[in-house]
């Protein structure tokens, strides 16, 4: 990870919440069902600055963002300006976000201009109940992500991971197919300089079913808990020892960079005292983890409930891992 380097500029200390990003002064596109590219247009500055690098198997080193974000201008015949846009946007760390389930467009927002706001492209990733409930699925579409992560505009980026709640699990299907193809993709795991996780659902079946009951359908928590659990049973080889498969990738990730964890003492889908081993663990892994932890709050809306808090202790976090590099 050392050699990868990571301008200071990319993360802005002057301030310890995020300005919302005007409507109109991103682009969003839509990569397949699920998954959406958010970015700046690209600034005149960025296109002075940027280099081309000379050896395409290396990633260009990042370059200054401007704090003001200009109009796109891009002429179809002007063919070297377009070079330049293009080299100039992909040399921006990408912030990869799995969201949790079920997650509001206006919420997923909040984050989105945290990290647009802070120099950063931002790669929304969206899970499906079926993803989880039939891992199989679940480990394809962890594939299909990690197959666009080794594509243009996203090849060869720094990666920074941002996952809440079943969107870690969403994440450690991409870090099994790391693990059983670290020949082919285990670049990814190297380019990932630091990943934050919010409210991640972590303790036994119980744990996930809770999950289920309390995001699904509310009114019928307790039906639907037990239903979970009836079906965990039932199907135990497709889900339960895949889910068991899973904890045990993730505790031997093969992404050792910085970690962040934000978690809560009153989270009925997260058990802080298995969190904690598994912060440990990481730890006498030698991973450099940090944490915060409410004693109420709510799950995957730490930021909502404690806004200051959180970001500060976030830009604490993005400020460390940008020294290391």
């Amino acid at each position: 990870m050392g050699n990868l380097a990571l301008s200071t500029s990319f993360f802005r200390t002057d301030a310890t919440t995020s300005e919302p990003v005007p409507s109109g002064r991103f682009v969003a596109r839509r990569i397949c069902n699920g998954i959406i590219y958010y970015y700046t247009p690209v600034t005149a500055a960025e296109q002075q600055t940027v280099c081309p690098a000379k050896d395409s198997q290396t990633p260009a080193s990042p370059c200054p963002i401007s704090s003001s974000v200009s109009s796109e201008t891009l002429s179809h015949t002007a063919i070297s300006s377009q070079t330049k846009s293009d080299a100039a946007s992909n040399s921006r760390p990408l912030l990869l976000f799995f969201s949790w389930l079920g997650a509001q467009p206006g919420a997923v927002a909040k984050y989105r201009d945290l990290y647009l706001d802070r120099g950063m492209d931002f790669l929304l990733v969206q899970s499906s109940v079926m993803h989880f409930l039939w891992p199989r699925w679940g480990l394809n579409y962890g594939l299909d992500i990690l197959n666009i992560l080794e594509e243009p505009p996203f090849t060869g980026r720094l990666v920074l991971v941002h996952a809440s709640s079943i969107g870690g699990f969403t994440f450690t299907q991409l870090l099994t197919h790391i693990t059983q193809q670290p020949k082919q993709h285990a670049d990814l795991a190297h380019r990932v300089i630091g990943h934050i996780y919010d409210s991640l659902v972590v303790g036994s079946l119980d744990h996930m079913a809770t999950g289920l009951g309390k995001t699904l359908v509310p009114r019928l928590e307790g039906f639907i808990k037990t239903t979970a659990m009836f079906y965990f049973r039932l199907f135990k080889s497709q889900t339960a020892d895949i889910y068991e498969s899973g904890v045990q990738v993730f505790y031997n990730s093969p992404v050792t960079s910085p970690a962040l964890f934000f978690y809560s003492e009153n989270d009925a889908m997260c058990c802080p005292a298995v969190l904690e081993k598994l912060m440990d663990f990481w730890t006498r892994r030698g991973v450099s983890v940090d944490s915060r932890k409410w004693k109420e709050s709510t799950h995957a809306a730490h930021l909502r409930c404690h806004p200051e808090e959180y970001v500060s202790t976030l830009q604490h976090f993005l400020n460390s891992v940008c020294s290391s590099q």
